[in-house]
Parts: C-alpha cells; sequence; structure tokens
C-alpha cells in the first residue's frame, strides 16, 4: 500500500507466535489501517491502526493481506460499530473466503473426503501415490466460501519423497488459513506421526477422524474430546465415502479461521530433556534473523536441523548467522547420537511415536473383535505364493474378455448409429465439398473411434475396481521380485497398470517412486502398456480379421487370447527395454520395497461411476478437438488436388458410360460404380497424403503395411485414437460390400494389393493385422504422452523415447512378419 493510502484486513497468515504477535498489536480481520510513511531505506513502514501507530518490516507486513478502501468508505468503516454497506461488501467478497489444505497418509480417503465435500471427480484409488498434484475444489459453508487444496498423499514431511516436499512447500509458500488433517481412525498410531509433524510446523489445524466406521466396526473405543484437547485442535469424525461428519469438518474449520474454536491452542511435543535443550540452544540462534523468524516457526526449523533435513537448511541458507547454525547444529546432533548410539532422526521420530502411544493409552482402547485383521485373509488366496500370478493373471484376462464380449452390443449400436447418420446426410446435402468432408470426413473418421468409447469405459471401469478394492497393491507385492530382477521397484508395477488406461497419469504416478533412477526407467517403459487409446485399432482389427464360426463364446475368447496377447507383448518389451538399460544406463540397485498393504474395502458403485464418466468426457473432449483437427486435415490432404490426367479421364469414362443408352439400367450402375470406385482410389493414390505415403512406403513395406496403413501411423503421432479416422477416411468404404459389417470393416477385408509380387492379394491378412497392432502398440507414444515425459525426466529422455520407441517397433514387426511369412 502506498504511503497516506487506507485499507481494511481481511487475512493474515504466517505461523503462530508470530502471527500472534501480529494479531495482539491490533491487526486483526476487518480493522482499518492507514499508511503513514516509509523509513527513509523504505523499512520499516508506521501504521496506524486503533489509534495507535506501529511500525513493521516488509517481510512482516507481507503476511498482512488487504484490501484498499476509498475514502469516503474508510471514514464511515467502523468494525466495531456498524458497518456501511460497501464495508460489508468488502468482508464478504474477501474476508469469508477460507483456504483450506489437505493434508493426510495415503489410503486414509483424503480424495473421497475432497470429492464429498466438493462434488468434484477426483480419481480415488486404494493405494499410495493417486493424488500426484493438488486439485482445487469449493465447498459452500453459510456465507463462507471454503476452498479446499486436496494435496498428495504422505506419510511424512521430510524430503524423502517429491510428494513430502510438495506438501511442506505448499504450507509454506501459499500459507494456507486452515490446515485440515484427514487421519485413518483404524489405523491411528501411524496416520498420528503426520499430524505430530503438523504441530510441530504451528499451523491452524482442524482433524477429520475418517473411516471411524471402521473403528467402531472393530470395537474399539477412542475419547474423541479427550484426544482434540491433548492435541489442542478440535477432532470431528467422519466417513468420508458416505458423506457423514463433512459439514461439521466446515463448522470447525470456519470457527478455527475465525478464532473461536475453544479447543484451539498450540502444544509443544516434548522430545524430552536431552532434545529439548538442543531445540532450545538452535532457537535462540534462528531468532536472531527477524526475517527467517517471521517466515518459518524457529521450533520446527531448530527441529529439521537437528534431522539434518537439507530441504530446510537450503530454504534458510539467507540466514545472517547461516554459518554459526550449521556448526551448532552439527555439534548437537553429535550430542545426540553420542548419547543415544542412533543417529538424531531417529531418536526424534521415536519420541514423536513415544508422544502417540502416550495419547493414545489415555484415550483409545482395542476391541477384542479385530474384523479389519480379518479383512487381510483373503492375501492368504490372493498373494499366494503359487497361486498370486494365475489369479493376476486371469484378472487381466478376464478384463479384456469383458472388454469384448460387454462392449460388443453398443459398440455395434453405435456402429449402426453412425453408418445410418452417414447415409442420412449423404441424401441430405448437396453434392460438393462440405457434403465429402462432412460424410466422409467427420462422420467416417471421428464415427469410427467414438463407436469404440463403450469398450473403453469397460476397460477404465475393471482399473477402478482393482485400485478401489486393495487389489493393485497386492499386484505390486507379487511382482516385486519380477520387478526387481527388472532394475525396477515393486511399486512400478501400479503405474503400468494405470497405463492400460493412458499413459499421461502413469507416468505422473511415477513421482511415488523415491528413487530418481527408478522413476526414469518406469517413465521409458510406461508406453509399452498399451493404453485406451490403442484399444480402438485393435478391436477394429481383431473384429474384421479374427473371427471363428463356434459361436459368440468361442469367438469372444478367441478374441480375448488375440487382445491379451497384443498386451502381453508390451510387457515383455517393457522388461526386456528395463534389463537392457540396466545393463548400460542404470547400474543400479532398486530402492527397498516398502508398500503399505491397506485393507480390503468393497469398492462403491458411486467412484466406479464417477470414474467412467471422467474418462467418457475426456474421450469425447478429445474426440472434439485433436481427433476433430486432425481428421479434418487428414481428409484434406486425401481429398486434394482433386484434377489429374487420371482422374480427368475416369469422370470422361463415367461421363461416356451414364450417357449411354444402349446399356441397360442395371449394367450401366453397375460400371459407373465401378469407374467411380477406381477415380476414388487414383484420386486418393494422387493426393497430397498419397504423396507423402508414396515416400514413406518403402520404410514400411518389408512389415506388410501399403502405403494407406503407413500414412494412419504417421498420423497416430497425435494421438492413436487417430489411426482409426485415418483408415475410415483412406480406406474409402462400400456400403453395400457387407450387410453385417460396418463399412470400415468391410472395405480393410476387400483391400488388395495392385502392384508387385501380390497383386491381387489381400492386404490385411490376420499376420498382417497382428504386426500391425504390435508397431501401434511399440512406436513412438502420443504427443501427450512425450510432453509427460519431457516434464518428468527431461528432454534427453523424451527424445530417448520417441527414437527407441519407434526402431524397437519396426524391429519386432519385421521379425514377426518375415518368420510369420516364412512359416
Amino acid at each position: 500500500m502506498p504511503s497516506g493510502s487506507q485499507c481494511v484486513i481481511v487475512r493474515l497468515s504466517g505461523h503462530g507466535g508470530f502471527r500472534h504477535r501480529l494479531m495482539e498489536l491490533g491487526f486483526v480481520r476487518g480493522e482499518k489501517v492507514r499508511v503513514i510513511k516509509n523509513a527513509p531505506l523504505r523499512d520499516p513502514i508506521e501504521y496506524e491502526i486503533m489509534q495507535s501507530h506501529v511500525s513493521l518490516r516488509r517481510v512482516e507486513a507481507q503476511h498482512i493481506e488487504v484490501v484498499p478502501l476509498t475514502d469516503e468508505v474508510a471514514d464511515n468503516y467502523t468494525f466495531n460499530g456498524t458497518l456501511t454497506e460497501d464495508a460489508q461488501r468488502i468482508l464478504g467478497e474477501h474476508g469469508k473466503t477460507v483456504n483450506v489444505a489437505l493434508v493426510g497418509n495415503p489410503n486414509c480417503g483424503k480424495t473421497s473426503f475432497f470429492n464429498h465435500a466438493t462434488g468434484m471427480r477426483e480419481k480415488v484409488g486404494n493405494y499410495s501415490g493417486v493424488t500426484v498434484d493438488s486439485k482445487l475444489g469449493v465447498f459452500k459453508y453459510k456465507d463462507y466460501t471454503i476452498r479446499i487444496f486436496d494435496l498428495p498423499g504422505t506419510y511424512s514431511l521430510t524430503d524423502y519423497t517429491p510428494e513430502e516436499l510438495y506438501v511442506r512447500e505448499h504450507i509454506f509458500n501459499n500459507h494456507p488459513d486452515v490446515v485440515l488433517n484427514i487421519v485413518d481412525a483404524s489405523n491411528l498410531e501411524r496416520n498420528l506421526f503426520l499430524t505430530t509433524q503438523l504441530i510441530d510446523m504451528n499451523v491452524p489445524m482442524v482433524m477429520a477422524l475418517n473411516m471411524y466406521d471402521e473403528l467402531e466396526k472393530n470395537n474399539d473405543t477412542l475419547d474423541v474430546e479427550m484426544l482434540s484437547k491433548m492435541l489442542g485442535f478440535p477432532i470431528v469424525p467422519t466417513v468420508s465415502s458416505r458423506g457423514n461428519g463433512i459439514e461439521d469438518v466446515m463448522k470447525h474449520i470456519v470457527d478455527v479461521y475465525e478464532n473461536l474454536e475453544a479447543n484451539t491452542k498450540h502444544i509443544h511435543i516434548n522430545y524430552g530433556q536431552d532434545i529439548e535443550k538442543s531445540i532450545d540452544v538452535l532457537k535462540d540462534i534462528i531468532k536472531q534473523d527477524a526475517d527467517v523468524d517471521s517466515e518459518y516457526p524457529a521450533r520446527y526449523v531448530a527441529i529439521k536441523l537437528l534431522e539434518n533435513d537439507q530441504t530446510t537448511l537450503k530454504s534458510i541458507s539467507n540466514h545472517a548467522e547461516i554459518e554459526t547454525l550449521k556448526k551448532v547444529a552439527a555439534e548437537q546432533r553429535a550430542l545426540l547420537e553420542k548419547r543415544y548410539k542412533e543417529d538424531a532422526a531417529t531418536v526424534i521420530s521415536g519420541a514423536k511415536y513415544g508422544f502417540i502411544r502416550g495419547a493414545l493409552a489415555e484415550t483409545y482402547t482395542i476391541g477384542k473383535d479385530r474384523s479389519k485383521q480379518r479383512a487381510y485373509t483373503v492375501d492368504n488366496l490372493i498373494t499366494h505364493k503359487w497361486l498370486g500370478f494365475p489369479i493376476l493373471i486371469f484378472f487381466l484376462f478376464f478384463m479384456f474378455l469383458m472388454t469384448f464380449i460387454l462392449g460388443a452390443y453398443p459398440q455395434e449400436w453405435l456402429e449402426m448409429f453412425f453408418g445410418w447418420l452417414g447415409n442420412v446426410t449423404d441424401k441430405l446435402m448437396p453434392d460438393g465439398m462440405l457434403k465429402d468432408l462432412v460424410v466422409d470426413g467427420i462422420i467416417a473418421g471421428v464415427g469410427g473411434v467414438c463407436s469404440f468409447l463403450p469398450n473403453i469405459l469397460i476397460l477404465f471401469f475393471f482399473i477402478s475396481i482393482l485400485e478401489d478394492t486393495g487389489y493393485m497393491a497386492r499386484a505390486a507385492f507379487i511382482m516385486d521380485k519380477l520387478m526387481h530382477r527388472m532394475g525396477l521397484h515393486g511399486k512400478s508395477f501400479i503405474p503400468y497398470i494405470i497405463g492400460f488406461g493412458c499413459s499421461v497419469p502413469a507416468i505422473m504416478a511415477t513421482r511415488t517412486l523415491e528413487n530418481k533412477k527408478d522413476r526414469i526407467l518406469t517413465i521409458i517403459t510406461v508406453p509399452f502398456m498399451s493404453c485406451s487409446a490403442r484399444l480402438p485399432v485393435y478391436l477394429l482389427l481383431i473384429s474384421a480379421l479374427f473371427t471363428t464360426s463356434h459361436g459368440m463364446l468361442v469367438t469372444g475368447v478367441y478374441k480375448g487370447l488375440i487382445l491379451t496377447s497384443i498386451y502381453l507383448v508390451g510387457i515383455v518389451m517393457a522388461i526386456l527395454t528395463s534389463l537392457l538399460m540396466k545393463k548400460i544406463a542404470f547400474k543400479h540397485n532398486s530402492d527397498q520395497f516398502v508398500m503399505e498393504l491397506p485393507p480390503y474395502r468393497i469398492p462403491t458403485f458411486r467412484n466406479a461411476v464417477i470414474h467412467m464418466w471422467d474418462k467418457s468426457v475426456q474421450y469425447l473432449k478429445k474426440m472434439g478437438t485433436v481427433i476433430l483437427l486432425a481428421t479434418i486435415i487428414i481428409w484434406a490432404l486425401e481429398y486434394f488436388p482433386q484434377h489429374s490426367p487420371q482422374i480427368d479421364r475416369y469422370t470422361a469414362q463415367i461421363e461416356r458410360v451414364e450417357a449411354d443408352t444402349t446399356l441397360a439400367q442395371a449394367d450401366r450402375e453397375a460400371q459407373v460404380a465401378q469407374l467411380e470406385l477406381d477415380r476414388s482410389s487414383v484420386q486418393t493414390e494422387n493426393s497430397y497424403l498419397g504423396r507423402v505415403g508414396k515416400v514413406i512406403a518403402p520404410v514400411f513395406r518389408p512389415l506388410g503395411f501399403d502405403w494407406k496403413m503407413s500414412v494412419s501411423l504417421l498420423t497416430g503421432f497425435a494421438a492413436k485414437e487417430i489411426v482409426v479416422s485415418s483408415m475410415g477416411v483412406l480406406y474409402h468404404a462400400d456400403t453395400e460390400a457387407d450387410e453385417n459389417s460396418s463399412a470400415l470393416k468391410a472395405s480393410i477385408q476387400a483391400q488388395t494389393w495392385t502392384s508387385g509380387k501380390l497383386a491381387g492379394q489381400k492386404v490385411f491378412t490376420p499376420l498382417v493385422a497382428y504386426v500391425f497392432m504390435i508397431f501401434i502398440l511399440l512406436y513412438v507414444p502420443c504427443v501427450a504422452a512425450v510432453s509427460a515425459v519431457y516434464k518428468e525426466a527431461g528432454g534427453k529422455w523424451a527424445l530417448f523415447s520417441v527414437l527407441f520407441n519407434t526402431s524397437l517397433a519396426w524391429i519386432v514387426s519385421f521379425l514377426i512378419y518375415q518368420i510369420g511369412m516364412l512359416l
């Protein structure tokens, strides 16, 4: 605020002691402040508040959020008396917005709470690492707007993983008004460790004691009120999966924000005489620099320095006595380690758990009936030494089988709908370029991709079930030894499974891997997991070329086996790539396998439907943007030029046949139809797209692909679904070819080679189709996936992914095709 201006306080950030000092000076929400003047060196600044003059440094003043007042409003502005309409509006707009940081362990129901509170549809999963970035949602409580930031799940706030650092930085950099700590009521001792770290940070807190129904189901008892008094903040039992207790949580958040909460006080966890003495020594030095002291709680910084937390040390590197601080911290750590025969971080962690056990000993009683433990008995079968792998393979096979069988009916309905839409549009629109664009470009291209939406939704439904039940963590447990031999971490299996849905969130999910080399190796192998965007290509070719005459069930099993084999090839290539990279670039041992196995939970129908809907919305958005645009561009490149000597000759022949009255009506129509088909083929071959295809065709000819398939692969770099829409544009469908098949399938089945040794033979055989699907599986990921690799691993690895994947795809496809031809 400039000198002489007036403003009103709407928010006060900062940590406990510093924040209270400002409040004691009168800096509270709704109070009017006049800026008097800056000191000669522009720091500190003199303010008038409550008829008193107060001096603040700029570093302190920046923790006070204000809005300017006009002179007219300021003169009539009285916080304790009657507020003018303008003053009420200012406080209503700015002072009743509460920023809340949602912090908790993985699997504690944090994202479920967020979804119920805000109506958002974030991904919910029963394994660690679902939330890899913060999400913002809004909850309206009375006349307050509560902005909730769903932060990544984390077990602690050290500097061990990116999630832990992200949560710490969000709290210190964004200064949330309240931290909402979500705690799993059925696993209190482990969850409260994070709570003790938040207490050290001296932030305003509310605790949601989530999954309280499980605590009651176990016949455990907890004195919530006494625990609340001991910890110094309100605790509210909740069941977020049903939305129970959320309104109560919001009430307490507002009360803490308005300083109306009776149970709010800041406590210091007693770490014992020796540790407390070391903390006091460091606190005295930290407080010598007012800038650092106002930014970070001195006690928290002292504890982190004793733990040798390098991120904290870096954040206070501008401290006036930084060298002294480093030296004294090292001395105090050495004293503690000599005294306890353990490193200082372990000693402090032990003291935290001592505090937790002491608090629970007075408030918590474990019941005799531990149904939670019985929830793990199913692991005797699911993770059995001999049965674990067959069960995992069965689940994956069943998922793909259901994708075919259940998706066949709605897929056929959509194909019939787009066929009908194309015929109606063809009859209603006048001949011309616009009609060709709509019918042959948009409806044929986008409609061909859209018909596979049901299959993709079914696939995402099953992945959601695996996540919500807790089986995903068991899959990582089963696969750890195999993954370790590949040079990967067992947790890498989770991004692989997510990769069956989409490579982008799978690549982001690698952030749960603590070791950087594990992350990069997982990132560059995740694209080998066949994402749902490739599924339309598989479904199209398998439906068209892999059929039997033994009934729907046998045909479904046959197609399911073909599809499963495609996915297994991707997994094998990921394994071989990992082994190769381990020998060349990643000669290291993976981190130790430490992963929580959450209790099994029954997935809710609501979550499953939300996931399906979210994925369908993303898919349809892609239809209306990337795929639509790419389809129009591909159609235009295939449509132009419209004139050439060859095309004009066919046009002249068509006109002569139509004018020939000596021919019978049926013969004339048959000749015209054949000539139009030949002209269309010549026009496509001589189009701009055809010319590009002819240039790159020699590269793909050893794989059994024609130039149209080569062009489809080229366009697939934008998005793999575009391969289908490209084929829909390039392979002009003869709708009369097959009454029982879609036009595109019939056209693919009818394609023949026009030249060379294979002239007259079918372009698409089961072998060629299989090789084409393998190439689609292995070659360069889509633009979005490459961008995700660039963001998470850097430009070098993004370029490597493009070049290596494409080269590997060509080599593997070449070997399969050539060996297949010999056999």
